[in-house]
């Protein structure tokens, strides 16, 4: 008796990866601290009646607790319900994407039509339809594995209904997501096994594409511009990115303290969200942007770790879902840290975990929940353990 408890003992324990847990709390917790400092000025204009300097730290932290407490929840939830829902999970993912375009239901912010105004919140469909972009794409990929050389049956479908995503995306405008949710789609293709020559094909559309995209609309085209010679216009087109480039300068190697950004105090627009980046190297230095940086790569490694294990034990739509939520997080971080540093056009792209903003916090937070949940049955699985 007392061997098979110690045994049931080992199983039932520490079945969870606690190093990714704690990542995740971490760049949470840090995020917190960063959007309180960047957010103060602008927080005291928006509640203007009353001073109140932690109107974004409360929000966020009301996001974070939510968060958390949908992670536990998705926690619950075996991978296999995931697959199987996956289908029902993306069309109401795009019904979520036309209700946003829908006048008196979407809600509109500096030219952009991205957010579903409710009593009292709003959500950004856009968001959770990176999470569910990624389980629908690594459902077909794995009921679809012996088509996935035919062009016709195996890419074909997917094309269709990606087109039909970016559509929908494209008439908010929100072109940053779009590019989030392709470069998820493709990875998982090319991982789950496409053939080569239909891969390399689907690059070279995406990037006529997107040289289309930009060289058609005036807007994206002036970004773009900005983006090339951001002091040739400082006041106007390279606004954004010069004051950026200031905030990086300022900070050097160690920064010039937690709460000491010049920055943020209404000359960086968006700061506690889109160029948080840049109050964190101007108040933490080199050194603060390179333990973000740190901690993303380690999250990203870890993800890729777990998909490994979950092929391992023939578990293809765990790995292949693990892989998908590892690439959504690498490349918006990537776009993020670029835009911030000026290697990228600027982009509403927020950094995961730490912007403020509850739709990204509450995806991110379910996306990290599944991940624990593919380990957990990963390490069940390897004791022999059904899940």
């Amino acid at each position: 008796m007392m061997p098979m408890l110690a045994n049931r003992n080992k199983v039932t324990g520490s079945t969870y990866d606690q190093g990714l847990l704690w990542v995740t709390l971490i760049l949470l917790a840090f995020g917190l601290v960063m959007v309180y400092s960047a957010s103060i000025a602008s927080a005291e204009v928006k509640s203007a009646t009353n001073h109140q300097s932690t109107y974004f730290l409360i929000r966020q932290l009301i996001f974070i607790l939510v968060g958390l407490v949908a992670g536990v929840v998705a926690f619950q939830i075996p991978t296999s319900v995931w697959q199987k829902m996956a289908p029902l999970l993306f069309m109401v993912g795009l019904f979520m994407l036309l209700l946003v375009l829908v006048p008196g239901i979407g809600h509109k912010v500096l030219g952009s039509r991205r957010w579903i105004k409710l009593v009292f919140f709003q959500i950004q469909p856009s968001e959770f339809m990176k999470f569910l972009a990624a389980v629908y794409v690594a459902d077909y990929t794995t009921r679809k594995a012996a088509l996935m050389d035919s062009f016709r049956h195996g890419f074909m479908p997917m094309l269709a209904v990606m087109l039909l995503v970016g559509g929908l995306l494209l008439n908010e405008p929100d072109f940053g997501a779009f590019a989030v949710i392709a470069a998820i789609s493709i990875a998982i293709l090319w991982l789950g096994g496409i053939n080569y020559r239909i891969f390399v094909g689907l690059l070279i559309m995406l990037v006529i594409g997107f040289i289309v995209l930009i060289w058609t609309s005036p807007y994206r085209l002036q970004r773009i511009v900005g983006y090339m010679d951001p002091w040739a216009d400082p006041f106007g087109k390279g606004y954004q990115l010069t004051h950026a480039l200031i905030a990086f300068g300022r900070g050097e190697w160690l920064g010039v303290g937690l709460g000491g950004s010049v920055e943020k105090l209404m000359y960086l627009p968006e700061a506690h969200t889109d160029f948080l980046l840049a109050v964190i190297a101007e108040e933490l230095g080199f050194v603060g942007v390179m333990i973000v940086i740190g901690l993303f790569a380690w999250f990203v490694l870890r993800c890729f770790s777990i998909a490994k294990e979950a092929i391992s034990n023939e578990r293809f739509f765990s790995a292949l879902l693990a892989q998908g939520i590892a690439v959504w997080i690498a490349v918006q971080g990537s776009i993020n840290m670029g835009v911030n540093m000026g290697l990228l056009p600027t982009k509403g792209l927020t950094l995961p975990f730490l912007s403020f903003g509850g739709s990204g916090i509450l995806a991110n937070c379910i996306a990290v929940a599944v991940l624990l949940r593919i380990d957990w049955e990963n390490r069940r699985l390897s004791k022999g353990v059904p899940v």
